[in-house]
């Protein structure tokens, strides 16, 4: 049996030995059964809307060729230039996230929404690709003040007065950031962030007590949004629909499609990727269930479970704060993602457009979770083998 041993040091043999292959072989499993749905209901999805049956297979190879190249890349860095790349980054992105509000010729509207912009030919969300930077920059941020101002970071003076590091300055952003995400509209977008920041922010040392008041907070500028904003208008039309479900739409569909596949799948009479328009995307799950059955759904679950379990492992374990909580936000971003999803194939939550990480078709969504998932493997592998 071959057997690759560690010769002469180089960055590549470095990375080889380093990197946590137990989560590296995880996340390839996950884009294993993405590229299986792509190939089944992708197929399908093709056929319907009189395209070739490899069309979306064809369409996807540039985006995961990028995002297999970022993971890779990011993975190779340190700590200090994933710090560099995301500060870069989020800069970037926030000038592009305040681009979908004005009106200029990179904005795209679509369905009386403009959260997209394109550029060189392609379309993307900056509220996407944002999420591993603002991620990592505020993880930066947080280690950078408790050095500074020492373990009470919260209701230390100091770190309130207006200055080049501050929670002032951060704050502002992060607000008027969650805002523009609103009026796009994209409130389920917002409120990820808002749940990835919190979690973030617990991990850090904010008090337990103090969580509900801060819950009742944004829990009631969100009912007020929701109430009197006109951007918010099809969130109210669609949280009717959470305790029934309408015949002929997606909820329904996704609904008994996972019914229809009961134990070991229904195969070619699977009806849900003939008729759902996204059953490579939101509704992928229902596609897998009802393709494959419960049991292997079930096994995809756990597998999942498996990846937001070994984040949480080097998050508990890792020596540097700034890796703590990093890994944390990932695994909060990771987890949310995925509850949302599932929630929305089960028909338990309205459906905000989530994608199942690695599995969903789309290809932003799938760089942007590479580009992450590079980052963490790249901290984790430092904090891990660093003296």
């Amino acid at each position: 049996m071959l057997r690759i041993t560690r010769g002469e040091e180089s960055k590549l043999t470095s990375w080889y030995f380093e990197i946590d292959k137990t989560l590296l072989k995880m996340i390839f499993g996950l884009m294993f059964v993405g590229l299986l749905v792509l190939l089944s209901a992708g197929s399908a999805d093709a056929i319907r809307l009189g395209h070739p049956w490899y069309f979306f297979i064809k369409k996807a190879f540039l985006p995961y060729t990028v995002g297999l190249m970022s993971l890779f890349v990011c993975s190779i860095m340190n700590k200090k230039q994933i710090i560099k790349l995301s500060f870069v980054g989020i800069v970037v992105f926030i000038a592009f996230l305040f681009l979908t509000i004005v009106p200029n010729p990179l904005r795209v509207v679509m369905n009386g929404s403009n959260r997209w912009i394109k550029l060189f030919g392609s379309t993307f969300m900056p509220s996407d690709f944002l999420k591993p930077f603002f991620i990592m920059v505020t993880a930066w941020f947080l280690s950078k003040t408790k050095k500074l101002y020492g373990s009470d970071i919260f209701f230390n003076k100091d770190a309130w007065n207006i200055k080049k590091l501050g929670w002032i300055p951060y704050l502002v952003v992060f607000l008027v950031c969650v805002l523009i995400m609103v009026l796009q509209p994209d409130f389920g977008t917002s409120l990820l962030y808002i749940g990835v920041l919190g979690v973030m922010l617990f991990v850090a040392g904010f008090p337990i007590k103090f969580l509900p008041w801060v819950f009742g907070v944004v829990g009631g500028f969100a009912t007020l949004a929701i109430v009197f904003l006109p951007q918010l208008s099809h969130i109210r039309d669609r949280m009717g629909g959470v305790f029934h479900i309408a015949e002929k739409t997606q909820a329904w569909y996704s609904v008994n499609a996972i019914r229809n596949g009961g134990l070991f799948g229904s195969g070619d009479k699977a009806f849900v990727k003939y008729v759902l328009p996204e059953a490579t995307n939101d509704f992928v799950f229902a596609s897998i269930a009802e393709d494959v059955g419960a049991l292997v759904a079930c096994c995809l679950i756990v597998l999942l479970f498996l990846v937001f379990k070994q984040l949480i492992k080097h998050a508990t374990f890792a020596r540097d704060d700034f890796v703590v909580y990093a890994v944390s936000g990932a695994a909060a971003l990771f987890g949310i993602q995925v509850c949302f999803n599932l929630m929305t194939a089960l028909h338990l939550f309205i459906n905000k457009g989530m994608t199942l990480p690695f599995v969903s078709y789309g290809g932003i969504s799938f760089i942007v979770f590479c580009i992450l998932f590079g980052m963490v493997l790249a901290i984790t592998r430092e904090d891990t083998w660093n003296k």
